[in-house]
């Protein structure tokens, strides 16, 4: 453990954090997504795990990890086959997480869009979330310079 960092955030999932640029995109996907076959097209080849719901992974890895700013689709939720305005409950607490942070309101990405943006993800992390359509992407943003 260490402090300041928010432990279920393992070695791996910080790893790939601190490695990815500005403009990379994380996946943080749902039980159901294929993430194992998806993430082995990412950047990073392989999957990460964090066994909890997706808002609380999001809340986490949000606590490190700026969103773009630069760009429309920083923040993104796989939409609902033949629904794509639904908003599911999943998707509204990961919202809140986003909107936590003053990050964007999150745009629908139709599935086998979604599926293609992950491919070309840096990485993809597996939560515990078990409720269909908990699965995002944020783009990466900056860390600006310390005024001085």
């Amino acid at each position: 453990m260490l402090k300041g960092i928010p432990p279920i955030l393992n070695a791996d999932v910080l790893y790939a954090l601190r490695a990815m640029g500005h403009g990379d995109d994380l996946i943080i996907a749902d039980t159901n997504f294929p993430s194992d076959s998806v993430a082995r097209d990412t950047t990073l080849g392989e999957l990460l795990r964090i066994d909890a719901p997706a808002a609380e992974v999001v809340q986490a890895v949000l606590s490190l990890y700026p969103i773009d700013t630069f760009v429309d689709d920083a923040a993104a939720r796989m939409e609902v086959v033949g629904e794509p305005d639904t908003i599911l409950p999943v998707m509204e607490e990961v919202q809140a997480e986003v909107s936590a942070v003053d990050g964007p309101t999150m745009i629908g990405v139709e599935r086998f869009d979604f599926y293609d943006r992950a491919r070309d993800a840096y990485a993809v992390i597996q939560t515990g979330e078990r409720r269909f359509y908990g699965c995002f992407a944020f783009r990466k943003g900056v860390i600006p310079p310390d005024e001085g």
